[in-house]
């Protein structure tokens, strides 16, 4: 059998159990009495693999117990046995101890590469796990498990291809995160939030903000539901928006479901003009999106309708994080945590005036479209390295 992009390979791939070319091997067990919480050695258990260590043991039992007992090699794979089954986190070489049974990794022969076994994991099925509801790898699931291994050489071609993958992949990840914090940043010294002036403006402005009521500076919208069972409510043009529907966009131009004026006329549900921050108002309070194109909600906003002399579409979707808190610290009800329109319009908001605001909310636009640029490049690049496994592996 032969991988599907190398069907005229000189060699085929050889079908292996992993028990033919290594076993499992852990480390020796650490009773919760030998363990603390501070100390010279982390000492990682189920709950923190991958993470950070809550619990340490002295650099003198680490010692004795890595000379006499086994212990992982630079370049190791960990596999998770319990809790997220199949986990895998690379052995850098670092300086640690890891739970016995349920933190197990593969010691093999020569005629596997770590850096091709890593790649196999991410598709690997577990034998006699697949459709069941067990939540334990056993070392007997992991020895029975087949794999396909080319060639030492091909093993390390294959290995090196997806070593550069995940690092540009990591790159773009931490370039992402820069991103995030920098737009962070900008947020709290661009606006005024106790006091009058922010930290951080455009030269040309220097006029003190000002303290307006939500409901001073836009209108706020409830939104409603056509009767269901009505047919000719429904399947019109007009945008219907849920909350499911909202906060992963900054802009939103189209609905799963859409109504007809038929059904906005016998209902409480309204027409939203473009430029409307759709804003929910129950269980998740604060996610946004601003509407690309008229629209309507359901009963789950209070939308947010700016008064265009005073009050900028985007600068205020750039504050939904304070209105977020204020939402989820002024809600109310029993079932689930709610805030009416009314309560929101009292929210009290520091303000420039909207030729500033428009200022700032340009430079958060351009940032926020680098962002969503960069996730982008970081799901193609997911994408490709899916479809490399799909594709590359028997």
């Amino acid at each position: 059998m032969f991988p599907t992009q190398f069907t005229s390979a000189s060699f085929t791939w050889e079908r292996k159990k992993l028990g033919e070319i290594g076993s499992v091997s852990m480390n020796k067990r650490i009773f919760k009495d030998e363990t603390s919480t501070i100390g010279e050695i982390p000492f990682y258990k189920i709950g923190t693999f991958g993470g950070k260590a809550d619990a340490f043991i002295t650099r003198k039992k680490y010692e004795e117990y890595k000379k006499k007992y086994p212990y992982p090699q630079k370049g190791n794979l960990l596999i998770s046995a319990s809790g997220s089954i199949g986990r895998i986190i690379e052995y850098n070489g670092e300086e640690a101890y890891y739970q016995d049974s349920n933190i197990v990794w593969l010691d093999h022969d020569n005629t596997i590469l770590d850096v091709f076994l890593k790649p196999t994991y991410e598709i690997i099925k577990w034998d006699g796990i697949e459709g069941t509801t067990i939540k334990r790898l056993y070392n007997k699931n992991i020895l029975n498990t087949v794999i396909y291994k080319p060639t030492i050489d091909e093993q390390r071609k294959i290995g090196k291809l997806f070593i550069i993958l995940n690092n540009t992949i990591q790159l773009h990840e931490d370039y992402l995160q820069l991103l995030y914090d920098f737009r962070s940043f900008l947020l709290q010294k661009m606006f005024s939030i106790n006091d009058t002036f922010p930290n951080l403006r455009f030269k040309q402005f220097n006029d003190k903000w000002k303290y307006k009521k939500l409901g001073e500076v836009a209108d706020i919208v409830s939104g409603g539901t056509p009767d269901t069972t009505k047919h000719d409510y429904w399947n019109g043009s007009i945008n219907w928006y849920t909350p499911a529907e909202v906060g992963n966009k900054i802009f939103v131009s189209d609905s799963q479901r859409k109504i007809t004026n038929i059904g906005l006329e016998n209902s409480s549900a309204k027409i939203l003009p473009v430029g409307t921050v759709l804003f929910t108002s129950r269980a998740g309070i604060g996610k946004t999106a601003i509407l690309k194109e008229k629209g309507s909600t359901n009963q789950g906003f209070q939308s947010i309708v700016p008064k265009q002399k005073f009050l900028d579409s985007y600068f205020i979707f750039s504050m939904s994080n304070i209105l977020k808190k204020y939402g989820e610290s002024h809600g109310a009800g029993s079932t689930f945590l709610e805030i009416s329109g009314k309560e929101l319009a009292k929210a009290r908001i520091s303000l420039p005036s909207i030729t500033e605001q428009k200022n700032i909310s340009k430079v958060l636009f351009k940032l926020d479209t680098i962002i969503t640029l960069q996730k982008q490049e970081i799901d193609n690049l997911k994408k490709l390295k899916q479809f490399l496994l799909q594709n590359m592996f028997i």
